[in-house]
């Protein structure tokens, strides 16, 4: 009777560390980031609300002329879909603005 004790004991931590395990393995499946699947690219249709007013070269121009955006009262956001490009955003009801301010900036 000693033995099967013993074993019972021993049981219990194989059981527990088996469970943490299998815990871990279904975590990573649900809550990993997908790296062995494709990226999609970003489309135009990802913009949601917003539209692209200009596309600058740096990060820097782009943050330029959302300051200037900003100083007429219109709201914009920058998107940075690849390496060396910056998309400034804004809503519809002020892009028209936001063109003309951006046609006179010289970084875009």
């Amino acid at each position: 009777m000693a033995v099967a004790d013993n074993l019972h004991y021993a049981a219990g931590p194989v059981v527990v560390f088996a469970v943490l395990a299998l815990l871990a393995l279904f975590m990573r499946w649900a809550f990993g980031t997908g790296s062995g699947s494709p990226r999609r690219p970003s489309t135009p249709a990802d913009d949601g609300l917003l539209l692209r007013v200009a596309t600058t070269s740096s990060r820097e121009a782009a943050l330029a002329l959302r300051a200037i955006l900003s100083d007429a009262g219109i709201r914009s956001t920058i998107r940075y879909p690849g390496a060396h490009r910056a998309e400034v955003l804004v809503f519809p009801e002020d892009a028209d603005r936001a063109r003309s301010l951006a046609a006179t900036f010289p970084g875009t």
